[in-house]
């Protein structure tokens, strides 16, 4: 089974956190992944505590490193900060990267690609939109390169 870092920006919100993450991580475990979820991973520090931020940047960064691959969402204009460090640390370790967006806005100065074109640096110059996805039902898809990948073809 096939490991795969969820960035995203959902746990800090609680109503986002309870409804919207689940589904993501249901359909990512239906196709057979292991999905490592950062917040519900790595965020039991204790927030008062000195170095908590620290723990937690780099605890998120190994599972960046040691996952098989990464999903990153990257919904928002623009997307969250965060998710964008980890996407990034991941393309520069040569990770296969899928990118999951359901927000419509279009935000970037190329007409090839929906966002800032740095994102799709992970991604093959031909074919890209088999690595994107727009709702999470296309997460399941065998037409686009999440599942293959994830069977191992």
């Amino acid at each position: 089974m096939k490991s795969v870092y969820l960035a995203n920006p959902y746990g800090f919100s609680k109503q986002q956190r309870q409804r919207l993450l689940p589904e993501i991580v249901q359909a990512l475990e239906a196709i057979g992944l292991e999905v490592w979820e950062p917040f519900s991973r790595n965020n039991q520090e204790e927030r008062g505590q000195e170095g908590w931020a620290y723990r937690v940047g780099q605890a998120d960064f190994r599972d960046v490193r040691e996952s098989d691959g990464i999903v990153a969402i990257v919904n928002g204009w623009p997307p969250d900060e965060g998710v964008m460090v980890e996407l990034g640390m991941a393309i520069a370790l040569g990770k296969p990267t899928f990118l999951f967006r359901d927000d419509f806005r279009v935000g970037t100065d190329s007409i090839e690609y929906p966002l800032n074109l740095m994102l799709f640096t992970g991604l093959p110059q031909k074919g890209w939109e088999d690595y994107y996805f727009n709702s999470i039902e296309e997460l399941a898809s065998p037409a686009k390169a999440l599942v293959p990948w994830a069977q191992g073809n």
